[in-house]
């Protein structure tokens, strides 16, 4: 900002490239056109060599146009240097950084311009409010606008809905969205649909979504993201579509979304039909953040090819675009793959993150590399600093409770300095259930019960218990408590996706227009894995019935029914590929194996854990699960 290298007259050039005489007039007209940090340095020089540094007018476009550019340290040190700035300065400040997402500053900003004895206006206050993270400071200065006589301002009320949105006070949210009809700001009905979107409250959203008259991207997004957050993929695609046909443009974040939806129903068609957008569109480019979530949807449809291929194709590649090929490895059993991946972005320079870590321990979880998992769980935290989250712990319980180290197990859930969750315990039943330790898994279960923190995963695992070793009166027991506590079991679900369409199926399904044609297959594929040896597993029937019907509750499994519709509904050579909302029996299991052998078809099975690759008889997990 020096201006020792300035000609010896004072002249700046106009947009036109023009020269002349720099006044105060002309000089903030320039500040205010200017865009680049380096531009705005320029031209501070000029100012400061005629003299004009100490004019308001220009000393305040100085300080936001060095907040434009990206230079809020220049920018507070101007109006650090302003003799008696008013509240336009600091609410330009405010603004600045509080846009930026620097809470903490605008709020200082904030304090220290009331410290000075000035009062806040309407714009200082809508600037505030959004750097507001929590409820107590937003309903103060809620209570500060109501005193100023300032809350029903359009602005300030704008700001307040959307600062009580964030914070998920939706009956707040909502009393202000009232007070604003019949008229409101489109700013607050994305605040509010947002908000709805973002709790869950999905009906109320889309009414509000389909009650606009213009819906921009942002509207349009919001509504995707709400029905992506709360498990509902299929209506996040039909949004989309509906969008598509729109004069509304999908932009990055749309993208990012529905690719997200994609992953979640494993509908690999679709997802390349979302590539091949990418691909063709003028406004979204295959940058870091749409490649990170090609890669991400990619290895949740089970393409881990298609996968890799993006991958490589990033330039300037971070860390979560590596933590995404990691975790895919991971989920389709190449643990070795994952592990040398790890070692490779760290020849790079690039430090891991706790996201890595969760991929690593899922590799060496779905291989059994027990050693290779204590050592990355130890490394983490004393190589690394990384302090290990629930989510490590559940990879580290599930680790060693595979692999028959239940006790180890128990004793670090016992050891832990946070409070087990649900699916940590239900990973320690279900290791007791797979290693027949009835008397420890018995134990966790009472414990459970008695301090009320069951859920159906667990109640429906210790049944299983019970019902493995013939305990009836047990599992009766228990059925009766999950009914007395409105608990149900969650029904297993297999999807397969066909011409970009998904059917859905459940046990003993007999909705499908094609019902007979598939239940023939179905009988077909039963005759074949006999005749080659499969002798259907009736143990895990936990129900007490006779064999005969037993066998017959096995056959007609979700992931049965699914193949049978592929293999009716594909060419003969046709990978098929199938997604299950459960973890698969071992009947299904070695049935699908089998299958693979007969038919030559290579069979892709996503069940809630990871991938198994049927080829020729054979398993990518090498039969452990």
């Amino acid at each position: 900002m020096s201006a020792a290298v300035l000609p010896s007259v004072a002249t700046a050039r106009d947009s036109n490239g023009h020269h002349g005489i720099l006044t105060a007039e002309r000089a903030a007209s320039l500040l205010t056109a200017c865009s680049t940090a380096r531009r705005t340095s320029e031209l501070h020089a000029y100012v400061v060599r005629a003299g004009l540094d100490s004019d308001r007018a220009v000393a305040f476009r100085l300080q936001r146009a060095y907040a434009a550019s990206g230079r809020l340290d220049h920018s507070l040190t101007l109006l650090h240097r302003t003799q008696d700035p008013t509240a336009i300065f600091y609410t330009s400040a405010i603004r600045a950084h509080s846009s930026r997402g620097l809470s903490l500053a605008a709020l200082a900003l904030l304090s220290d311009m009331l410290s000075d004895g000035l009062l806040p206006t309407a714009h200082t206050l809508s600037a505030s409010l959004p750097a507001c993270r929590g409820l107590s400071l937003g309903r103060a200065l809620h209570g500060y606008a109501f005193k100023l006589a300032l809350s029903g301002d359009s602005y300030v009320a704008t700001a307040l809905l959307g600062m009580y949105a964030r914070a998920g006070d939706a009956a707040a949210a909502r009393a202000l969205f009232e007070e604003m009809q019949p008229d409101p700001h489109v700013v607050s009905v994305t605040a509010m649909l947002t908000c709805y979107a973002n709790m869950g409250a999905l009906d109320d959203a889309r009414r509000l979504f389909d009650g606009l008259p213009k819906k921009d991207f942002i509207c349009w997004n919001a509504m995707i993201d709400g029905y992506t957050q709360h498990g509902k993929p299929n209506e996040a695609l039909q949004l989309f579509r509906r969008m598509l046909r729109s004069s509304v443009e999908p932009d990055e974040v749309t993208v990012v979304l529905v690719l997200s939806a994609v992953a979640q129903l494993g509908t690999v068609e679709s997802g390349k039909w979302l590539h091949s957008y990418v691909k063709n569109s003028q406004r979204v480019r295959l940058n870091v953040r749409v490649g990170t979530a090609l890669v991400d949807m990619y290895c949740k449809c089970g393409s881990l090819e298609d996968a890799v291929a993006v991958f490589h194709g990033i330039g300037d590649k971070d860390i979560v675009v590596w933590n995404a090929m990691i975790n895919g490895y991971a989920m389709h059993g190449d643990s070795t793959r994952a592990l040398e991946m790890f070692a490779q972005l760290r020849e790079q320079g690039l430090w891991p993150t706790d996201i890595t870590f969760i991929g690593l321990l899922n590799a060496c979880s779905h291989s059994g590399l027990v050693e290779e998992g204590r050592e990355f769980f130890r490394s983490m935290e004393q190589e690394y600093d990384i302090d290990p989250k629930i989510e490590h712990y559940g990879c580290m319980v599930d680790l060693l409770g595979r692999a028959g180290l239940i006790e180890e197990a128990f004793q670090l859930v016992q050891s832990m300095t946070i409070v087990p969750d649900a699916v940590l315990w239900v990973s320690l039943l279900a290791a007791c259930r797979l290693h027949k330790n009835m008397v420890l898994g018995q134990q966790i279960a009472d414990y459970l019960v008695a301090k009320g923190l069951a859920n159906s995963g667990m109640y429906i695992l210790l049944s299983n218990i019970y019902a493995a070793v013939g305990k009836w009166e047990e599992v009766a027991r228990v059925r009766s408590m999950m009914k007395a506590n409105g608990i149900q079991k969650e029904p297993g679900c297999s999807a397969i996706e066909i011409d970009r369409k998904v059917y859905e199926f459940v046990a003993g399904d007999m909705s499908h227009p094609r019902t007979d044609e598939i239940y023939a297959m179905l009988d077909k594929m039963n005759g074949l894995v006999k005749e080659h040896g499969h002798v259907p597993q009736t143990e895990l029937v936990l129900h007490d019935l006779d064999e005969a019907m037993k066998e017959k509750a096995l056959a007609v499994h979700s992931e049965k029914l699914a193949v049978a519709f592929g293999l009716i509904s594909t060419e003969p050579a046709a990978t098929i590929k199938i997604v299950k909302n459960l973890r698969a029996c071992s009947d299904c299991h070695a049935v699908l194996k089998l299958l693979s052998k007969i038919t030559g078809r290579k069979i892709v099975f996503r069940d809630r854990n990871r991938f198994h690759h049927f080829v020729d008889g054979s398993c990518t997990c090498g039969d452990y699960w």
